[in-house]
C-alpha cells in the first residue's frame, strides 16, 4: 500500500478506482488470514465495498470530502463502530451489544472519506506493550514472524506493515502507537491526549489514553491527526540547522540493545552533521518513575475502576497475565491514588523545566528490539520483564503529558529501531515539523549508505 498522498492522487488520476483499491486490499488480507495471520479480529467485506463504491460515485460527481476519500484504513479493535461489537481483543466483551454509533475519531474519517476495512486485533484491553492475544492469536511480525511486532496496537502496525491499508487508527496509553510502529518499521504520532476525543473508545486510563495513527511517513500521520483532531496543524519541514535537541543518559538511555544503541547513536551523528545542536542534559526526575511513582500504578488502579465489575462476573474469561495486572490496582488505597496523581503533577512540572530549552526530546523509541514470541509466550517471569523494559521510554511521555512521534533509524540490513522525537503538551505541530525533516534526512542517509 502507497502512502496517502499516493493512494489519493492514484485515485484522483483514475489509476485506479476505490472499488479496484478496496478488493486488493481485502484480497491481501485474506491471503493473509489464510496464512495464519491474526492482524483482525474482524473485517466486514460488505461494508467496505459498498463504501468503496459510494466512494467512486462521489468522486465521479466532483465530491472528494478529503486527502483521505477512498483510502483504505484499519481501526483497532477498541473504537467502537457503529452495528458491530466492540471486544477490545477480549472475550469478555463478545457478548456486548453492537455499538450504536461510532467513536467520534472513526466518524470523523468516515466523514473525511476514508473507507474502513477492518477492526485490527490487539493486547486484551490493550493492557500489554508486546501484542500477544491468547483470544484471537497473536500479530506476528512482518519483518521475520519467529519475532513480535509489538502492542498493545499490534495489527494497527501489521495492517499497514503488510500493505493493506495506508493507515491505522491505535491508541497509545504507555506506547501502545510508538512501540509497534517502531518494530515494524513504521511512523506512529502519539498526540497530546487532550486534542483527539476518546469518545466511544474502550478506556484502559483515562488519564494516558490517547488515540493517534499507524502510518508509513510522518505526512500520513499529519493527514490522520488533522482528521481525527478537527484541527489540521501547519507543519512545513524545519530546517535541522541550529535546532536544538536534548538527549539523556538518565532512564531512558540506560541498557539498551546493541543494535538500538547503535542505530539512535548514528542518527544522532547524522544530525549533527545536518547543522542540529545536540546537548546531552541531566534528568535524575526520571527514576522515580521506575521506582515509587511508576505509570503503571495509576494506569492500573483506573483500569481497575472500569473492570472490576466484569472480573466479578467473568474473571476466566480474561487473559491471566492482564488479569493479574489489573489487580495490581485493585487493593490501593485512595490515598496512595492522590500521592500518585500529585506526583505525576510534579513531573509534568519537572518536565517542562529540563525540557524548555530544546526543540525536541530525542530517545530511542524502545530499548529492546522486536523480542521473540517463543521467549515470551510461555514463560511468565520473562513476559512482565520484556513488557516492563518495552513500555519504559514510550511511557514516560505519557506521564508528562506530552507528544511524540517515533520515525525508523535503522539500516535496510537491521532489525527495526526507533527514534523518538518528543515535546510537552500541546507541541504537536512543532514536533510534525521536525518530524518531516529528520524522517527525510535519515531516509536520504539509508539510501546513500545502501548505494
Amino acid at each position: 500500500m502507497r502512502t496517502i498522498r499516493e493512494t489519493s492522487n492514484m485515485l484522483a488520476s483514475k489509476a485506479m478506482s476505490t472499488v479496484e483499491l478496496v478488493d486488493a486490499s481485502l484480497a491481501a488480507i485474506e491471503v493473509d488470514t489464510d496464512h495464519g495471520g491474526a492482524t483482525y479480529t474482524q473485517v466486514d467485506r460488505s461494508a467496505a465495498r459498498e463504501a468503496a463504491a459510494g466512494s467512486d460515485a462521489f468522486r465521479s460527481r466532483g465530491y472528494v470530502p478529503s486527502v483521505l476519500a477512498g483510502v483504505p484504513i484499519s481501526v483497532k479493535d477498541l473504537f467502537d463502530v457503529k452495528g458491530q461489537i466492540t471486544t477490545a481483543g477480549s472475550r469478555v466483551l463478545r457478548s456486548s451489544h453492537p455499538a450504536v454509533r461510532d467513536a467520534v475519531a472513526v466518524a470523523r474519517m468516515r466523514e473525511a472519506g476514508a473507507v474502513l476495512v477492518g477492526r485490527t486485533n490487539m493486547s486484551e484491553f490493550a493492557f500489554s506493550s508486546l501484542g500477544l492475544n491468547p483470544h484471537y492469536g497473536t500479530p506476528r511480525n512482518p519483518v521475520d514472524p519467529r519475532l513480535l511486532a509489538g502492542g498493545s496496537s499490534s495489527g494497527a502496525a501489521v495492517s499497514v506493515a503488510l500493505g493493506h491499508v495506508a493507515a491505522a487508527l491505535g491508541t497509545d496509553t504507555g506506547g501502545s502507537i510508538r512501540i509497534p510502529a517502531a518494530f515494524c518499521g513504521l511512523v506512529g504520532f502519539k498526540p497530546t491526549a487532550r486534542r483527539v476525543s476518546l469518545d466511544g473508545v474502550v478506556p484502559l486510563a483515562p488519564s494516558f489514553d490517547s488515540i493517534g495513527p499507524i502510518a508509513r511517513s510522518v505526512d500520513c500521520c499529519v493527514l490522520v491527526d488533522g482528521v481525527i483532531s478537527g484541527h489540521t496543524l501547519g507543519t512545513t519541514a524545519r530546517p535541522l540547522t541550529g535546532l536544538r535537541f536534548g538527549i539523556t543518559s538518565d532512564y531512558v538511555g540506560d541498557d539498551l540493545d546493541e543494535t538500538v544503541s547503535t542505530a539512535f547513536n548514528r542518527a544522532i551523528g547524522v544530525l549533527r552533521r545536518a547543522g542540529a545542536l545536540i546537548e546531552r542534559f541531566a534528568f535524575p526526575e526520571l527514576f522515580e518513575l521506575g521506582g515509587r511513582f511508576p505509570l503503571a500504578s495509576i494506569t492500573s488502579t483506573q483500569a481497575w475502576a472500569w473492570h472490576r465489575d466484569h472480573v466479578a462476573r467473568d474473571a476466566d474469561s480474561y487473559d491471566a497475565r492482564v488479569l493479574k495486572r489489573l489487580r495490581t490496582g485493585e487493593g490501593r488505597s485512595a490515598a496512595d491514588y492522590i500521592e500518585l496523581l500529585a506526583a505525576r503533577k510534579r513531573f509534568v512540572r519537572q518536565a517542562q523545566s529540563r525540557l524548555a530549552k530544546f526543540d525536541a526530546w530525542l530517545m530511542p523509541t524502545v530499548a529492546v528490539v522486536p523480542p521473540e514470541v517463543a521467549r515470551v509466550e510461555l514463560d511468565d517471569e520473562a513476559f512482565f520483564s520484556v513488557n516492563a523494559k518495552v513500555l519504559r521510554n514510550t511511557s514516560v511521555v505519557n506521564f508528562m503529558d506530552g507528544c511524540a512521534l517515533t520515525v525508523p533509524c535503522h539500516q535496510e540490513n537491521e532489525l527495526p529501531v526507533g527514534i523518538s522525537i518528543c515535546g510537552p503538551a500541546l507541541a504537536d505541530a512543532s514536533i510534525l515539523s521536525i518530524g518531516r525533516s529528520i524522517e527525510a534526512l535519515l531516509r536520504t542517509s539509508r539510501q546513500i549508505a545502501m548505494a
